[in-house]
């Protein structure tokens, strides 16, 4: 049995159409002019769904989670045809957590009811700032107004939701600020926020603009100052942080992501997912082609549309599982390090970093990055995984 077996099984669906593409955004998202034949694209994620469980049969699902681009421009009847084929392939855990990402922009009262009749069970919304000056800045096509009327229709058809902001998103963006912001933010939440600083992705708009010297962002101080004031307020307000980005109400964490940072499996479907997938070969990293026409083309072809199926040794299984479990609070496990590396962690640098602030122990032999240690994740691995 995998180290990980018991994190749980999930399904990531990738709906990769957007109306605009937002200038911070890096992830695989397409506009096109004419919207797509979802009808076709039904078919193609049914072949795919079906040949991820040709490799892993037998799995019990218990999370579903349609990312994208924008999966709130998918028809009901496609996300409820998709659910089907999981359905028909795998078994689905009676509580299984089933999540669609929506922004405000197509948020209309019923599309939400033909999702919930589908069988999505929870939504995550795309706020990313509750003032439309920034919302203008940072590429959106909502208002702060429309952002909380769509957060009203997500507390009408769902008992579990949560929306996203983005921080440190201006130099002009004080503590002071946030915390006015993030107030009226909670005030709006149910149970779960996910709150993420800015960073300058590679390839993106507002890379080239950084570049150019027209776009500031907050300096590390600055950055580590509003941080600081989200995990108070989050704290404050009974959402405290469980990983880097997200807060939750005790138990009301996001299902979907836990699998992933407890280093569970999971299979990717559509352009440019990415998955991990424990098959007779081993634990496979499974990512597919990011072009949705081609993806589409190769799927009727061949079946699938993986472009990576590479088997992860034992080093690079003790990386990813350091790497993602070092983002929750809970932190990491030294004994499934082991058996998933195959080598003990170094205790000499463990008590180095304890020393350091940086990493401290936590109940049940686990360790935890501290919060100055979250700040300087990439560093903190990189030393532990040496």
């Amino acid at each position: 049995m995998h180290p990980t077996a018991d994190a749980g099984f999930a399904v990531y669906v990738h709906w990769p159409f957007c109306l605009a593409k937002c200038p911070y955004c890096d992830f695989n998202s397409h506009v096109r002019l004419q919207p797509p034949d979802q009808a076709r694209y039904i078919a193609a994620f049914r072949r795919e769904i079906a040949h991820r469980a040709a490799l892993v049969p037998g799995r019990t699902v218990s999370s579903i989670f349609f990312g994208g681009g924008t999966p709130s421009l998918m028809e009901g009847r496609t996300v409820g045809a998709i659910l089907d084929a999981i359905g028909e392939h795998w078994a689905v855990d009676s509580n299984c957590e089933v999540s669609l990402e929506a922004n405000p922009t197509s948020v209309e009262a019923g599309r939400f009811r033909d999702f919930r009749a589908a069988g999505v069970n929870r939504v995550s919304l795309g706020v990313q700032a509750l003032n439309d000056a920034d919302l203008k800045a940072l590429g959106r096509m909502h208002s702060a107004e429309e952002a909380l009327a769509a957060v009203a229709i997500a507390r009408q058809y769902f008992e579990r939701y949560s929306f996203d902001l983005i921080y440190a998103r201006s130099p002009l963006q004080t503590p002071a600020l946030w915390r006015a912001e993030l107030e009226l933010a909670i005030s709006h939440a149910a149970e779960h926020l996910s709150l993420y600083q800015l960073t300058i992705e590679p390839g993106t708009a507002f890379e080239r603009l950084f570049r150019a010297g027209k776009l500031a962002i907050p300096d590390h101080d600055a950055g580590a100052a509003l941080y600081e004031t989200t995990q108070e307020i989050t704290a404050k307000h009974g959402l405290p942080v469980y990983e880097i980005s997200n807060h939750a109400r005790p138990g009301a964490e996001c299902r979907h992501n836990l699998v992933y940072w407890h280093y569970g499996e999971y299979a990717g479907i559509g352009p440019g997912a990415h998955g991990r997938l424990v098959t007779a070969e081993g634990r496979m990293a499974h990512s597919t082609e990011k072009r949705p026409e081609i993806w589409l083309e190769r799927v009727e072809a061949e079946g699938h549309a993986l472009v990576e199926n590479d088997r992860l040794g034992e080093e690079a299984q003790g990386d990813e599982y350091l790497l993602m479990g070092l983002r929750l609070v809970e932190g990491i496990d030294p004994t499934v390090f082991k058996a998933l590396s195959g080598r003990e962690l170094n205790a000499k640098r463990i008590a180095s970093l304890i020393d350091e602030k940086l990493l401290m122990h936590r109940q049940g032999g686990r360790l935890a990055a501290t919060p100055d240690g979250a700040l300087l994740l990439d560093a903190l691995v990189a030393d532990l995984a040496a």
